[in-house]
């Protein structure tokens, strides 16, 4: 059983993992299309509207991409996860039908128009189109992370009888208090991966001296959208979702912040330290002492409970793993902040074209907010368990008894293998696009 658990674990973690690659990307960059599109419309000068179409192609290949990948993720609540959708379908189905009947069925079908329908429709109709290929791709991450914030804080249900979910009210999913603040968290971290990917590419085509006034014009808007959302990312939307941990899953919070014992007289914030699960303590840290209860309830000796006051079954059951990625998404989001300030000072001060620290730095760090995306993911699944709907349905009595655990990493496998040749053929066919640059129409 234990091994069928872990490879059910394993397959959804693998397929999610490298599904969200693709629409964390379109999210965010599914908004600077319709800023570079509106900015035509105002100005009337032709390089914003090659940019839109420019990103557009980039966007519908990662569009294509999230649909592919997407499709095998969700069968696996029919086989790997089938008595959970049975105990909770009565729920969690009616937000995921929402999201594929209107919000993908709009994002896809205007997709189609955006890219292809330019020159019937008219440039006013044209941003019409863009836009509601945006709406639909955040209506679509809405209603996801509202599926999402009802296992993570079930309401509005009662369990009938027969142990099955059903919901006796149906405004309860959306007002929610887990919902907005991961809403809003999510989507201002899809916009950080989508501002560093547009600046990291004007950074490219201004160290290759190509395309110059695209990468100008890439490097300004992915800087002054990067630091707006990587601010966001921290406060106000991160510390309402941490806020929300504190609440409702104490446990949680605790296994994150690395606190195995309560401390008296306020807790310190721990900048780096590895847990030791033999001893009960983080080994080597380096902390800052009062911070994290000034951060938790603004008052300095605020108490945070620790691991310690949980009875030990209900402990995440991979505290160094949600540790690690939780400080990770942490780490690198103040980096993000620190790369953004720099890059719209030196915007300013109109040096930003020539500082190539900044240029290199920006370009390298594409691929990082991949990884901080990733890891807030992680914190949020890891921190969860050993629960499907916390606190009301374990993990364990999710699972399909019928698969075995040879049936899902024969599977596995194959997937790794499938999505290691998707995700090549998306990189050369990314790599053309970058490389030909955005096409003039003047």
């Amino acid at each position: 059983m234990e091994d069928m658990l872990f490879y059910d674990r394993m397959q959804f973690a693998f397929t999610i993992t490298f599904h969200y690659l693709f629409p964390q990307l379109t999210m965010g960059l599914s908004l600077m299309i319709v800023f570079f599109k509106w900015k035509f419309l105002r100005t009337k000068i032709e390089k914003y509207n090659d940019a839109a179409k420019f990103w557009m192609k980039i966007f519908a290949l990662n569009f294509a991409m999230g649909v592919v990948t997407g499709i095998p993720m969700e069968f696996q609540f029919g086989t790997n996860w089938a008595k959970f959708s049975e105990l909770t379908g009565g729920i969690i189905g009616q937000t995921l039908a929402m999201e594929g009947m209107f919000s993908f069925f709009l994002e896809s079908s205007f997709l189609g128009l955006f890219l292809f329908g330019e020159k019937k429709l008219g440039h006013k109709l044209h941003f019409l189109t863009g836009f509601l290929v945006f709406l639909g791709s955040w209506a679509s991450g809405f209603l996801i992370i509202a599926t999402h914030s009802w296992m993570q804080n079930p309401v509005g249900y009662e369990i009938l009888a027969n142990g099955k979910f059903v919901l006796n009210n149906f405004s309860a999913l959306f007002s929610n208090p887990w919902l907005w603040p991961s809403y809003l968290h999510n989507q201002a971290a899809s916009l950080v991966t989508s501002s560093f990917v547009v600046a990291g590419i004007g950074a490219l085509y201004l160290l290759n001296k190509k395309h110059l006034e695209f990468g100008k014009l890439f490097l300004k808007t992915g800087v002054i959208f990067g630091v707006i959302a990587s601010i966001l990312v921290a406060f106000p939307t991160g510390d309402l979702a941490a806020k929300n941990v504190v609440k409702y899953q104490p446990i949680t919070f605790a296994a994150m912040e690395g606190i195995f014992e309560t401390e008296k007289g306020g807790s310190e914030i721990v900048l780096i330290g590895q847990p030791n699960m033999l001893e009960k303590k983080l080994d080597n840290k380096i902390a800052v002492p009062n911070i994290l209860s000034f951060l938790t309830y603004q008052e300095w000796n605020a108490e945070i409970k620790g691991l310690n006051e949980f009875d030990e079954k209900n402990y995440p059951t991979n505290i160094p793993g949600l540790y690690y990625a939780y400080h990770i998404m942490v780490g690198l989001g103040t980096i993000f902040i620190a790369l953004m300030l720099a890059s719209i000072v030196q915007l300013f001060r109109k040096k930003l074209y020539q500082t190539k620290w900044i240029l290199w730095s920006l370009l390298f760090m594409i691929p990082f907010p991949y990884i901080a995306n990733t890891t807030g993911w992680y914190t949020a699944e890891l921190g969860r368990q050993p629960w499907l709907v916390y606190n009301l349905l374990r993990t364990s009595a999710g699972a399909s008894p019928t698969v075995s655990s040879g049936n899902t990493l024969f599977t596995l496998l194959g997937f790794i293998g499938l999505y290691l040749l998707l995700g090549m053929l998306f990189l050369i066919l990314v790599g053309k696009i970058i490389n030909k640059g955005p096409q003039t129409t003047h």
